[in-house]
């Protein structure tokens, strides 16, 4: 089909649904009374071909859903339409669920959602934000790196009744260099230990740039940081874990929210009148769930009034269920502490 004449692009605000993959766009656009006036595919690397075909629309907005290549295409367009607006993806159930699923028919319902004004939004990280989860979750993943080879080191010590609690330790790595192991142990022994120090190099390394953009922050996110880590048991990776996956405090209405976003509220299934309480949803972010166990566990430990909480719910519902129960209420307090701008103190303490 041909775009849409001059004398009605000058009268129209069109509404265009994009379907992005990684090679190509399937853009299907429809007017206010969802007619499909056009249907196009696109390839991603052919961007003046994209910049023309949207630029030929005249008045147009825009949807594509927040996946993890949505960027740069974002970018792309920005300037042309009148808004572009980001699909949350786990919300358009439609689209997932439809039995008639293909590229052409996921971009029309984009573009009539959009013209009904009712797409889930999805928020968009600012340059900075973007920056700060980039830093954060790559040292995140170097840590995760850090941990496999050293169970793999213990792996092998433990296959000769040798492995001890120093191990990783000055004393434990020369212990280690000089104990007799098969041929093909010993290699990958010292194949495992020269990972393990070049991961460490990696590590510092991460911190280093961590610690360079949190000193060029500015105030709000400084404040921020000083909040966070007034409360024990949370230090320097789980606030900029915290800061970086959160983004934005204030795009949440409620701890209830950002819960939910944490993937820590847990499910609940109704029968006959009864409730009954599931697992933990885990439909958020992962690193941030990580990051709140972490400091819960040091939080149980390190105050005495949180440790009782802690061995009152493990009574109930048992260790792992027990820990997340305190990591939720960590994440409320951090969300009260943030939005109050207040630190840490004894009326933050649960009850």
């Amino acid at each position: 089909m041909n775009l849409v004449s001059t004398k009605e692009r000058s009268h129209s605000c069109f509404y265009a649904g994009i379907d992005l993959h990684k090679q190509s766009i399937t853009v299907c656009v429809v007017d206010k009374h969802l007619n499909v006036q056009i249907r196009k595919r696109l390839m991603c690397e052919n961007e003046s071909a994209i910049i023309a075909f949207f630029t030929e629309l005249g008045l147009f907005r825009a949807v594509v859903e927040a996946t993890a290549s949505h960027e740069w295409f974002v970018k792309l367009i920005e300037s042309l339409a009148e808004k572009v607006v980001l699909a949350h993806p786990g919300k358009l159930r439609i689209i997932a669920e439809s039995t008639r699923k293909s590229d052409r028919l996921d971009a029309q319902i984009l573009a009539e959602f959009l013209a009904l004004d009712i797409i889930p939004t999805s928020y968009r990280a600012t340059p900075r934000q973007r920056d700060h989860r980039c830093l954060v979750r790559q040292r995140n993943t170097i840590q995760r790196w850090i941990t496999s080879v050293k169970n793999r080191i213990r792996r092998i010590m433990s296959n000769y009744n040798a492995d001890r609690q120093d191990l990783f330790s000055k004393a434990g790595q020369e212990f280690v260099s000089t104990y007799s192991l098969s041929a093909a142990d010993r290699f990958s022994m010292d194949q495992l230990i020269a990972e393990w120090n070049f991961f460490r190099q990696q590590l510092q390394a991460a911190n280093q740039a961590l610690k360079g953009f949190a000193s060029a922050a500015p105030i709000r996110e400084q404040h921020q940081r000083e909040l966070l880590q007034s409360i024990p048991g949370v230090g320097f990776v789980t606030t900029e874990v915290v800061l970086s996956e959160i983004a934005d405090i204030d795009r949440f209405d409620s701890q209830k929210q950002v819960v939910a976003y944490a993937g820590l509220a847990p499910g609940q299934r109704e029968s006959a009148g009864k409730s009954k309480e599931l697992h933990i949803e885990k439909s958020g972010s992962r690193h941030l769930r990580w990051a709140l166990v972490e400091a819960a566990w040091q939080l149980v430990r390190r105050v005495p009034r949180w440790k009782t909480i802690y061995e009152r719910l493990k009574k109930r519902l048992k260790a792992k269920k027990a820990i997340v129960a305190i990591a939720r209420r960590l994440l409320g307090m951090m969300v009260a502490i943030m939005k109050s701008g207040e630190p840490f103190s004894v009326t933050h303490q649960p009850a």
